[in-house]
């Protein structure tokens, strides 16, 4: 009955969104007001990052039954939004309670939908795994139109997007789909596997595939940090993100506050997070900078108690700096363009292997009979690739199919092959009055 009333309330209340273009002389100030639910928060900031919109800084108020954010955005070049239809269609989705896209459910699988057939994964990373699971659907006649791959503290999780070579359409039969998963769990469990290589049935079409390999990484524990050597190089514990938990004695919150290296899509990564733990942000701000962003969240846990234990706040902590690690740029970036083919990414990705390349992170893309790939690759031991490497793979694959968009990226010392980040004065240390200092996990 509860549950009733507050569609009812939320049908009767629909988001009201202002997009304003003269309150800040840098960004494009976007305001939402809405019957407060929980998720909202989430939902907002996905419609955004799905648009490609940078989030510059950012003012969350939800408390009571009413909902009221604002955003700073501008676009991929740094400016405002000025596009009409682009703003009308901004307004257009946060106003629709359709655009929102529900919770996600289910676990890694295989399953069709319309057009394509989701495939989920997750297990030990490797060097040469992509190359590895492309050459098992190349063989089993899957033609893969899309795909994003995530790769942290040694684990693995992937969305793919397949479709029969010869129709073009979803593969549906049973027993094909049956020989799919068993090959690739056999191919995601190697030899050395300590965890179980995940592949089950889930629900199709309902899943924001950024935000399913949150989940699917999360689920695989990825944020309990194994501690190792590697090859001789040890991995810089300071340059990770800074992660606070306070206890906010006066008004019954967790405060939480985060800084760490400024990237696209960093807001969605953490809220999107501490929603699926089922945390409710209360009060926050965003800022970004040059180099740094900072964020600072008032939570509580949806059953309106503030965090109670050191274990979950530890927990909280590890999870948060996995989520802003796990898509940090690591590696030199190369993009593919070139006419897609059955068998294309088997095909880049064995180059790779052969030539002894790591990919970290993978976002594989096809419109048009084109296709267009971005690669964040490293050598085998996590370090910059030799130049003359990359150098003859594009002699192998056409200088101007594959091109490199960091030709900058410089060769770092071991102990600095992980993100760092520089706290500028932009970002002093707040001081809280009434709040107690619980812990600081790094």
């Amino acid at each position: 009955m509860d549950d009733e009333y507050a569609k009812f309330i939320r049908r009767m209340n629909p988001p009201r969104v202002v997009i304003d273009n003269d309150a800040s002389e840098e960004a494009t100030v976007i305001q939402v007001d809405s019957v407060n639910k929980h998720g909202i928060l989430l939902e907002v900031v996905q419609v955004l990052t799905d648009m490609n919109l940078v989030i510059t800084k950012a003012y969350i108020s939800s408390d009571g039954g009413w909902f009221m954010d604002v955003f700073n955005v501008v676009d991929g070049d740094g400016n405002k939004i000025r596009d009409q239809e682009v703003i009308n269609y901004i307004t257009k989705r946060l106003e629709s309670d359709a655009s929102f896209v529900p919770s996600m459910r289910g676990t890694v699988g295989v399953m069709p939908s319309e057009n394509h057939t989701s495939i989920e994964l997750s297990g030990t990373d490797r060097p040469g795994l992509l190359s590895e699971v492309s050459a098992v659907l190349t063989d089993l006649h899957c033609n893969v139109v899309n795909a994003e791959i995530w790769t942290h503290n040694a684990r693995a999780a992937a969305v793919v997007h397949v479709t029969d070579d010869s129709t073009g359409s979803s593969i549906e039969d049973p027993n094909r789909l049956s020989k799919i998963k068993e090959l690739l769990c056999n191919v995601l469990k190697g030899n050395n596997d300590l965890k179980t290589a995940k592949m089950t049935l889930s629900a199709p079409g309902s899943t924001h595939r950024e935000r399913r390999l949150h989940q699917i990484m999360f689920a695989d524990r990825d944020y309990q940090r194994v501690e190792r050597t590697e090859l001789g190089n040890v991995v810089d514990k300071s340059a990770r993100p800074h992660v606070t938990v306070l206890d906010c004695i006066e008004k019954d919150y967790t405060v939480i506050t985060m800084r760490s290296k400024d990237r696209p899509k960093l807001l969605f990564d953490t809220v999107c997070t501490l929603t699926d733990m089922q945390y409710v942000v209360f009060h926050g701000v965003v800022h970004t900078g040059r180099r740094e962003a900072y964020q600072e969240y008032y939570i509580r846990h949806v059953d309106g108690l503030p965090m109670r234990s050191d274990a979950e706040r530890e927990r909280v902590i590890q999870c948060l700096e996995a989520a802003i690690e796990r898509r940090a740029s690591e590696g030199l970036e190369l993009e593919l363009c070139t006419d897609d083919r059955v068998g294309l990414l088997s095909d880049i990705t064995r180059i790779f292997r052969e030539n002894s390349l790591c990919i970290k992170r993978a976002e594989i893309s096809t419109k048009g009979g084109k296709a267009k790939d971005i690669f964040y690759v490293t050598d085998v031991t996590g370090n910059p690739v030799n130049p003359q490497i990359i150098d003859s793979i594009r002699q192998q694959i056409g200088h101007s199919n594959l091109l490199v968009k960091n030709p900058n990226f410089s060769p770092k010392p071991p102990q600095e092959t992980t993100m760092s980040f520089l706290f500028g004065n932009i970002f002093k240390s707040r001081t809280f009055q009434n709040f107690k200092s619980i812990r600081s996990y790094s």
